[in-house]
């Protein structure tokens, strides 16, 4: 298991440990999902942070 599926997987745990119910419930775990699943691929290096906001390495 990567970084990446490691994150997802913990986004998701804490989002639906936290979330009480309804579809509030799955729009948090979604939503915590997602963030777990960003800081994964940022921690294989699949994704820079960088270059998508706009900063380049030669700044």
């Amino acid at each position: 298991m990567n970084s990446t599926q490691t994150g997802l997987l913990a986004g998701l745990v804490l989002g639906a440990a936290g979330a009480l119910g309804g579809f509030t419930a799955f729009l948090i775990t979604v939503l915590v999902g997602a963030i777990g699943l960003v800081v994964g691929r940022v921690l294989d290096g699949e994704l820079d942070l960088g270059e998508l906001l706009g900063r380049g390495k030669d700044r």
